[in-house]
């Protein structure tokens, strides 16, 4: 089993002030350091930064630009939807240049707080800035930061389509919002590709293109307890990959894996490498990787030299802003022309001769 890395522990309050050091390669730029009295403050969602994914990558960035830009950064931990606005105002009040807030619901809050506040510049991972009705808007002050993981979970569904020994793979999501619903879009696109390449008949539990309706999610971020019910029941149903789109959540999905008692039973990770960031890399076929924390990282350091802008950067696999992992313990259970496919399949997208796009690309 994979040790997982250490992580240190985050004092849960209003206010967490953190002074992790990170590692990571010095930026290109060296001119115009930024002075050390700038302020970089970011507001979880309801994951919390030691979820093993989503928000822990984006702490990621903030720890790295704390070592190697010398700015002072501050984490809020949410644990609920009702905890955005008291902690965004929280960091208002403590005169931070620049607030990043984490996924797609803390959209209507943080948006909110931007208009308000003209001076402070601000920046949301995997949204929009929106209007009351949700429409999406520009603001001179805020910077949204995008990923199109449909590219990246279309190469994962190719990955899984060609290593499963029983011909049913599976996926499922916390909650049905687009962020989420674009990795489950590009997975069965991916599982469908494989399919009409070899004439195969790969069996996806848990999102139907045809219908997403009746796509399966356990109605939130926290509870470990309902992906482990979820993924057994997928398991019950002949499916030995599974896709759990759901931050912590997933750690049920590999508990599951884990008392299944089958070596050929997998997991797909994803936003970060799971092999590297949970206790069951043995259970890792590859992960769907956002690199929230370069994205991070570079829109501090703009922001810190007096460089920042509105506009919204989207990663994708052109400008290396997603990926799928490496295969690590799986390598050798990946057939040779799956692994050369996959190797096509990226080009062919970055070429733009292979169209993956879905209904919840990012704008």
């Amino acid at each position: 089993m994979k040790t997982k890395k250490p992580y240190y522990a985050l004092v849960l309050g209003l206010v967490a002030a953190l002074g992790l050091a990170a590692c990571g390669s010095a930026p290109t730029d060296s001119t115009s350091a930024p002075a050390s009295n700038f302020k970089a403050c970011m507001v979880s969602d309801e994951g919390g930064f030691d979820d093993q994914s989503f928000n822990q990558s984006g702490m990621e960035g903030m720890q790295r630009a704390k070592a190697e830009l010398g700015v002072e950064i501050v984490g809020v931990e949410s644990s609920s939807d009702a905890d955005f606005q008291p902690n965004i105002d929280s960091l208002i009040q403590q005169d931070c240049n620049l607030i990043i807030g984490v996924g797609f619901v803390i959209a209507p809050a943080l948006t909110e707080a931007a208009q308000a506040n003209p001076d402070i510049q601000f920046a949301i991972i995997d949204s929009s800035f929106q209007s009351a009705d949700g429409t999406t808007i520009e603001l001179d002050n805020g910077k949204p930061l995008s990923f199109n993981t449909a590219e990246a979970s279309y190469l994962a569904g190719y990955v899984a389509a060609g290593t499963t020994k029983t011909g049913t793979v599976a996926t499922y999501g916390g909650v049905a919002i687009p962020t989420v619903q674009i990795f489950m879009e590009g997975y069965a696109q991916g599982v469908a590709k494989y399919n009409a390449d070899h004439g195969t008949h790969v069996q996806v539990l848990g999102w139907d293109p045809a219908n997403p309706d009746a796509g399966s999610f356990t109605g939130d971020f926290t509870d470990t307890a309902k992906g482990q019910q979820l993924t057994q029941q997928f398991l019950s149903q002949g499916a030995d990959i599974i896709l759990p789109v759901a931050g912590p959540v997933g750690q049920g999905t590999l508990a599951a894996l884990q008392d299944s008692g089958s070596s050929s039973n997998a997991a797909i990770w994803v936003d970060a490498d799971g092999y590297h960031t949970t206790e069951f890399g043995s259970f890792m076929l590859t992960s769907v990787i956002k690199e929230i924390g370069n994205a991070v990282y570079d829109t501090i350091e703009q922001s810190a030299k007096g460089k920042f802008t509105n506009e919204p950067y989207v990663g994708t696999l052109e400008n290396g802003g997603v990926s799928i992992a490496d295969y690590h313990d799986w390598a050798s259970n990946v057939p040779a022309d799956v692994k050369k496919g996959v190797e096509e399949i990226k080009q062919q997208i970055i070429d733009g001769t292979l169209d993956v796009s879905t209904a919840y690309d990012p704008s």
